[in-house]
């Protein structure tokens, strides 16, 4: 973490023994060690924070991008939809089964009026 030696470490504990005593330098190892601790933990509470907002955000912008593609999907489907409703009504074309019965309506009203006509 601080990229310290073993030769840093030695020089460190002298001078702590020479300054705090043997008698305190327990105490304040463990002191020291908690203060540590705590340190660590915040930082790996607040590493996992931000790995959480960043998740969110990911999570975030996949939900948007397939907000988008509903959205596409829909007005696709829309215009599919309106182009078959088109379809659907668009007059029949002549000779098809239905203009067929009215070809033979038409024949029955010209042989009446042949008829009525002699």
């Amino acid at each position: 973490m601080f990229d310290i030696g073993f030769a840093e470490l030695l020089i460190i504990g002298v001078v702590a023994l020479i300054v705090i005593g043997p008698e305190r330098l327990p105490d304040a190892i463990r002191t020291a060690s908690a203060w540590l601790n705590r340190i660590r933990r915040g930082f790996n509470d607040i590493k996992q924070e931000v790995q959480q907002e960043l998740h969110n955000d990911a999570v975030m912008k996949d939900l948007r991008a397939l907000r988008d593609t509903g959205e596409e999907f829909r007005k696709e489907t829309k215009a599919l939809s309106s182009d078959l409703v088109a379809g659907l009504n668009v007059p029949e074309v002549p000779g098809a089964a239905s203009g067929s019965a009215e070809k033979t309506d038409a024949d029955d009203s010209t042989k009446t009026d042949s008829k009525s006509g002699d």
